[in-house]
């Protein structure tokens, strides 16, 4: 699947627009680095968007119960094939993966004019 990376001026629209489309779906959010391995933060619930806050620099994950966090974030990248977004992969300030997976793709709205 193409994976596309995302200049960080992109991210708050790319989130917006993503998240119109999150109503009714299910996601798993994966943690990855060296010293702790890799472990699931989330596993299967209820997503309810995905937001960019450039001034604060956070990107958040709003799930059921949670919401996750990723500071300083490094690099955003979507995961996108025919069948839609799969998943994101978003690296923060101590670079450490953070892995958004859909557990069913996303088709994407088109981009705004």
């Amino acid at each position: 699947m193409p994976i596309r990376q995302l200049q960080k001026s992109e991210w708050k629209s790319y989130c917006d627009r993503i998240s119109k489309g999150l109503e009714g779906k299910r996601a798993q959010i994966e943690v990855a680095a060296l010293p702790i391995g890799d472990q699931i933060a989330a596993k299967q619930v209820p997503i309810f968007g995905i937001t960019y806050d450039p001034k604060n620099d956070i990107i958040e994950v709003a799930l059921e119960n949670l919401d996750h966090i990723i500071h300083k974030p490094r690099s955003l990248a979507a995961d996108e094939g025919a069948a839609g977004l799969s998943s994101l992969e978003i690296v923060d300030g101590e670079g450490r993966k953070q892995i958004v997976k859909l557990m069913d793709p996303l088709m994407l709205p088109p981009p705004e004019r």
